[in-house]
């Protein structure tokens, strides 16, 4: 770092993101949870058509986008923020909504961005564990008069909340913010968009990067009371106007346009998703149940960093998490048929290497 970097940052540990091939040597990705389909034809032409407008800025209301969002979740355009990737929501939720009387919880296993917005906003954390299971115990986050933030499903273990245990969390936090990060929400789960008209206190944040095939296009969303994206909006509006461009607006609107397309990939990706955990399950491995589009997995006898490797020495790459809790996992995100048909195949030889 240099000398001109201020003490406040001096200890920042960044989010790392997954790895990025930019050799030359064909690696099946399986470490980012992106989509392994393309977007639909509708999304490719409208991009292309935007890209011609390329010279004048962008439309900072993002107005007709907005319009199919509200549209498909049945809620009203003010109830809905498009941001640049649903990090970006994040981001401004911490901002907006927490400070030094008002702390953040969150599971001690989930999105990693989490503790990083926390710490580069200097915010006091409550940083509740996990059960022994993976799973989230709603009752640790019941009346807590702290603001909430929950990964549904969680990563990057994949397990789930239902509506109504996600209900009472918000019920019983009327003073505090509740964030349910929907990222993985439709690999077979059930949305709670719908509570936020019962509650002004429950912000939805959902992404278009893994369901609907546009991670390299950066696009996220809020949809909350229309108050609580008023405060958002204070935000963005503060930071950067122009957030969403006019092609990852184009993007988005035609994806929502041609919303049977992806949901029939949606589809396609659970069912590849219960082939893999069955092969899994047969060569002994223990896999949490997911609801996303991942599996996180571990076999005994190999440790998680060690299989890690194997695969990547192989040609595959899967996520590692170092610290104590995760340490004997690997997260594999679901990629095509062919993809995890390798996959398996791969990790059978690593075993019989292995003896």
């Amino acid at each position: 770092m240099s000398r001109f970097l201020s003490e406040n940052f001096a200890s920042l540990i960044p989010y790392v993101p997954g790895e990025q091939p930019k050799g030359q040597k064909r690696l099946i990705k399986l470490n980012t949870n992106e989509s392994p389909y393309v977007p639909s034809e509708l999304v490719v032409q409208r991009v292309a058509q935007a890209a011609q407008h390329l010279n004048l800025y962008c439309d900072p209301e993002c107005t007709a986008l907005r319009q199919e969002i509200a549209k498909l979740l049945e809620v009203q355009p003010e109830n809905t923020l498009p941001t640049n990737g649903s990090d970006e929501i994040l981001y401004f939720a911490f901002m907006a909504f927490c400070d030094d009387q008002h702390p953040i919880a969150f599971p001690d296993i989930s999105y990693g961005f989490y503790s990083v917005f926390a710490k580069i906003n200097r915010l006091p954390t409550h940083v509740i564990p996990l059960k022994d299971d993976f799973s989230i115990d709603p009752l640790d986050y019941c009346g807590l008069n702290e603001n909430i933030v929950i990964a549904n499903p969680n990563a990057p273990t994949g397990r789930i909340l239902s509506m109504e245990q996600i209900e009472k969390i918000v019920q019983t936090n009327p003073q505090n913010v509740v964030i349910i990060d929907e990222a993985y929400i439709d690999f077979g789960g059930k949305s709670c968009v719908p509570l936020i008209k019962k509650y002004d206190n429950l912000l939805v944040t959902q992404t278009f990067s893994k369901s609907r095939s546009l991670a390299g296009a950066r696009l996220g969303m809020g949809i909350a009371d229309s108050a609580l994206i008023q405060d958002l909006n204070t935000i963005k509006n503060s930071i950067n106007p122009y957030n969403v461009n006019g092609m990852t607006q184009a993007a988005g609107i035609a994806a929502l346009q041609t919303n049977d397309y992806y949901r029939d990939k949606c589809q396609t990706i659970i069912e590849t998703r219960e082939w893999t955990y069955a092969q899994l399950q047969k060569r002994g491995f223990s896999i949490i149940p997911s609801k996303a589009n991942f599996l996180f997995v571990k076999k005994e006898g190999i440790k998680g960093k060690e299989l890690y490797q194997a695969l990547r020495q192989k040609g595959i790459l899967t996520r590692y998490f170092p610290e104590d809790r995760t340490a004997d996992y690997v997260r594999v995100s679901i990629g095509s048929p062919e993809d995890m048909k390798v996959f398996i195949e791969t990790a059978e030889e690593i075993l019989n290497e292995k003896g």
